[in-house]
């Protein structure tokens, strides 16, 4: 069945579809606040609700984002995919979350999104990223900083706990840098917006 390119092609497009619900512009939306890809660090994310709306509804944004890939991921667990299969599932998820067709392309950095799905493909590796991100985020006050050396760890600590999964890790790891490449930038010139 992991074989199958017919059923994988199939879940990415529903993972692709499923990732295109922005958890920050349904939320917002609901609280009847600015388009948040309109103001702050114009990411519709969870680090920027945070920043601009609080912990409430930075963590209902974190949530939406992190289980909107879900119901098909499992779904090709059900039929047991290959690692590889359920990756390229997982990407789809991402890539409708970072270029969502109906917002013009704009959409967030896949940091929650990868969360959860490698909370469902590796536990292990998304629980100690996690961490990281959590430590990182409160010592240097900076999401970007967290966000970054998270990604890169990221397939160091698959190597270890989920070996199956490297190159599916490697994959988010590098989507996850590329959409953090204007972040890098501005942690260079020292214009990073904090938390």
């Amino acid at each position: 069945m992991g074989q199958d390119w017919s059923i994988i092609l199939a879940l990415a497009v529903l993972g692709y579809l499923s990732g295109t619900w922005l958890g920050a512009i349904t939320v917002c939306r609901l609280a009847r606040l600015p388009d948040p890809r309109l103001t702050g660090s114009s990411n519709p994310g969870f680090s920027n609700v945070l920043r601009l709306h609080g912990k409430r509804l930075a963590l209902a944004t974190l949530l939406i984002d992190m289980a909107k890939g879900w119901p098909v991921l499992l779904m090709g667990m059900a039929l047991e995919l290959a690692p590889w299969g359920l990756g390229v599932v997982g990407l789809g998820v991402l890539l409708g979350h970072c270029y969502p067709l109906w917002y013009h392309l704009r959409g967030g950095k896949a940091v929650a999104s990868a969360f959860g799905i490698m909370l469902l493909l590796t536990p292990g590796v998304a629980l100690i990223c996690a961490l990281i991100w959590v430590l990182l985020a409160w010592r240097v006050h900076t999401a970007a900083v967290a966000s970054l050396t998270s990604a890169c760890l990221a397939p160091l600590i698959s190597l270890w706990l989920a070996p199956d999964f490297v190159w599916v890790v490697v994959a988010f790891a590098i989507l996850v840098l590329i959409r953090h490449a204007l972040n890098i930038r501005r942690l260079r010139d020292g214009s990073e917006h904090q938390l």
